[in-house]
């Protein structure tokens, strides 16, 4: 598989859903990935990037970003609220608000900072224990909550269990991201983006399908 591989898939996929061309953000997970296999995407003119951790981040994008114009990169991953400032500063978007006191936090340094990136709140959406994110049934509470902040709300994120169909949960995520007014859908991954799309996904996370398999060694 490769980038043009995917992004004709993607195009297809919002064909078929009925869907405007290039509606869809492709998000290319970078997560440790070698430095080299993300070069050879930025040289074929990619530039939006998801990373899950705010230090790997810090290490790897500064150097990029000097060389590529244009460079915007989504946190996926847990954000502690220690590493939040740091995260404000260098991320577009942030898909993983998933607690009340890290939406205190964010609004606290917006205010501070100027800016806040756009924010997904993460819906728990199997109810897994192990797995971050608010219920569902919490989520338009929540939302509520951050918007009383006047954090700059852009929609839902979604991981849905890896033993159950996903098209399941994306079809709940985009029903409670209707009922908020909320226009964004962070959902589907390499396995499943397709059927993401057909489910009104706005932006896709796509590691391995890309870049290759990790290399956790």
């Amino acid at each position: 598989m490769s980038l043009s591989d995917i992004k004709e898939r993607i195009a297809r996929a919002e064909a078929s859903a009925g869907r405007a061309p290039g509606s869809t953000a492709l998000v290319a997970v970078s997560k440790v990935q070698p430095r080299d296999r993300v070069e050879a995407v930025l040289d074929q003119g990619h530039r939006l990037f998801g990373e899950n951790r705010v230090q790997e981040a810090a290490e790897r994008w500064p150097a990029f970003q000097e060389r590529y114009e244009g460079i915007a990169l989504h946190l996926l991953g847990p954000l502690q609220t220690n590493k939040a400032r740091q995260a404000m500063e260098m991320f577009q978007a942030i898909h993983s608000l998933d607690r009340p006191k890290l939406a205190r936090t964010l609004a606290r340094l917006a205010q501070e900072i100027g800016r806040c990136p756009d924010l997904f709140l993460q819906v728990n959406t199997g109810e897994e224990p192990q797995k971050a994110g608010v219920l569902p049934a919490e989520a338009d509470g929540f939302v509520a909550e951050c918007r009383a902040l006047d954090l700059p709300m852009r929609g839902l994120m979604c991981i849905p269990p890896v033993d159950e169909e996903p098209s399941l949960h994306f079809a709940l995520l985009a029903k409670i991201a209707a009922r908020n007014g909320l226009s964004g859908l962070s959902m589907g991954m390499s396995g499943d983006f397709e059927r993401a799309i057909a489910q009104g996904a706005t932006h896709v996370r796509v590691g391995s399908a890309i870049f290759g398999e990790r290399d956790y060694g």
